[in-house]
């Protein structure tokens, strides 16, 4: 392509973007990619969105939103005026002016970065791809993966990266179920490969977020991404020991971050829990340490902070077991556990990485007969780890119910949840997550793990 020609159609891709008359073509409608299609959307540009679930597709075309926090109403109202086009076909992507990729990086079973959804993808929208395309990759990654690994699965069709299309990254950052930050709102990290990649990044997100944050490359904004999970990753783990240590001593963990926290510098609060869970923080740590070994060096406060995290379901079990034999004298072989919330956090339908799942199989394997309550997820769906819980469904919560288990382990504090019933009719409460003090339900029958 002449370099005339290149910069002439810089100028008309970027006035597209600027002017809202452009089509943006996103891939994946999950709890990233659809809150960034209908913010888009909203902002007034054509969407284009890609599934391979023909099941999600169809929903979108019905007027159906499966992500609790985002209303139907708006999204049937974006398919209604052509702004959101739901699709399974990827050569719809020929009509787009950008396309964000917005696809699962799961661990394999050796906690080793798979980037399968990534490359897949990347080979997918390669043969629709038109000269003067803008790439956006959003999955949280490690640095390098934009530039190694998409790249070159791009340039495989012909076309060169700077000259025929354009290559960024920028690191999604949603908190799915908080009303206080939604996509427009947070400010957006990103990074081109080039200055014209990084131009028309820019010139596409400023139409639809509140500020975006260019930095120097790709790298740099993988970088970025995964610094700030790693950082929440870290601060979690060094609660989780704090709160075994105290617990030991008699401490109640909740209170000293309660009072530390009223200090106004030099202190934000992290707090405890079951495990980890969601799409970020469980996995994202371990991408950045396995990149860190081509480099010979040992990523040891992250690794570490994976040990401590991994190892607070087993902590959990050994409290409720404890508990539970203190107060009946009963093991956990054949005792009725009732485990209440199974999202991995609070007010979100969300089960990625839950913490719970392995909570359930631990209480199963040794014996307990566990059911569990999550307003939100009314029968478990089929998940890559735990396969074999797949269809049970979300037992009733009443009194007359909750006085027929030995224990009630809560692992999720959603609101609506009555924990003064719980705590009333429940011989043994295990609460993970303090929700039982906040609701002044802080029985003697209520134990903190």
């Amino acid at each position: 392509m002449d370099e005339t020609v290149t910069l002439l159609d810089l100028g008309a891709l970027e006035r597209r973007f600027v002017e809202r008359a452009a089509a943006v073509g996103v891939i994946g409608l999950g709890y990233v990619g659809l809150p960034l299609a209908r913010a888009m959307g909203e902002a007034g540009l054509t969407v284009v969105g890609v599934d391979v679930d023909g099941s999600k597709v169809q929903a979108l075309k019905e007027g159906r939103s499966y992500v609790r926090h985002l209303p139907p109403e708006t999204l049937s109202r974006l398919v209604a005026e052509g702004r959101f086009r739901p699709t399974t076909d990827f050569s719809m992507l020929a009509q787009c002016d950008a396309v964000l990729i917005c696809v699962p990086t799961p661990l394999t079973r050796q906690r080793e970065p798979d980037l399968t959804f990534v490359t897949e993808t990347a080979r997918a929208i390669r043969p629709h791809i038109n000269p003067g395309q803008l790439i956006v990759l959003e999955s949280t990654t490690y640095p390098g993966t934009t530039r190694d690994e998409v790249k070159p699965i791009l340039e495989e069709g012909g076309l060169l990266c700077g000259r025929d299309f354009f290559l960024a990254y920028s690191p999604e950052r949603e908190d799915t179920g908080n009303p206080d930050h939604e996509t427009r709102s947070i400010p957006k990290v990103i990074g081109g490969d080039g200055p014209a990649a990084l131009r028309l990044a820019k010139a596409l997100y400023d139409q639809f977020v509140a500020r975006t944050v260019p930095v120097s490359s790709p790298d740099t904004a993988e970088a970025v991404k995964i610094t700030e999970n790693i950082f929440r990753a870290v601060n979690i783990a060094l609660v989780n020991e704090l709160k075994v240590i105290y617990g030991a001593m008699g401490i109640d963990i909740w209170e000293v971050i309660d009072a530390a926290k009223t200090k106004p510098f030099g202190f934000m609060p992290f707090y405890p829990g079951p495990g980890l869970g969601g799409h970020c923080i469980p996995i994202d740590p371990f991408y950045l340490a396995w990149k860190a070994r081509e480099f010979e060096i040992p990523a040891r406060f992250i690794e570490l902070a994976g040990e401590i995290n991994t190892a607070m379901p087993r902590h959990v079990v050994t409290r409720l077991a404890e508990a539970l034999n203190a107060r009946s004298g009963k093991g956990l072989k054949d005792a009725r556990i009732l485990l209440v919330g199974l999202a991995y956090k609070r007010n979100v339908e969300d089960v990625r990485e839950s913490a719970s799942f392995k909570l359930i199989e631990l209480l199963e394997d040794r014996g307990a007969l566990v059911a569990y309550h999550d307003p939100l997820v009314p029968a478990i769906p089929v998940t890559r780890k735990h396969a074999q819980l797949a269809g049970r469904r979300s037992a009733p919560l009443s009194p007359e119910a909750v006085a027929r288990y030995d224990a009630v382990l809560i692992a999720t504090d959603h609101d609506g949840v009555d924990y003064a019933m719980i705590q009333a009719n429940s011989p043994l409460v295990v609460d993970t997550r303090n929700v039982c003090a906040r609701a002044g339900a802080l029985g003697p029958n209520v134990v903190k793990a």
